[in-house]
């Protein structure tokens, strides 16, 4: 059995496109979003779904998920978010 962690596509911005149905940030439509909290959903189901979202991508937003789903891997959470609260330093 394959206990491998597949961390959720999202980036935290959770907007969906009015025409599309598909998050601004991940690109997942609702239903793909219940079936990713479902602890029963397999990784082979995830794997693929990412290959997915990717192909429905813009060019500028494959760059925006990219970099900010590295970060999460990395880090386990978002930390852009943190340091845009900050203010800037002069």
């Amino acid at each position: 059995m394959n206990n491998e962690k597949i961390i959720s596509p999202c980036i935290s911005i959770c907007k969906n496109d009015p025409n599309t149905g598909y998050c601004f940030g991940c690109a997942r439509t609702n239903e793909e979003k219940k079936i990713w909290k479902n602890p029963d959903t397999q990784n082979k189901w995830k794997k693929e779904n990412l290959n997915v979202l990717l192909s429905r991508m813009s060019d500028s937003q494959i760059k925006t998920f990219e970099k900010s789903y590295k970060e999460k891997l990395e880090f386990g959470k978002l930390v852009y978010s943190k340091n845009l609260k900050q203010k800037p330093k002069n």
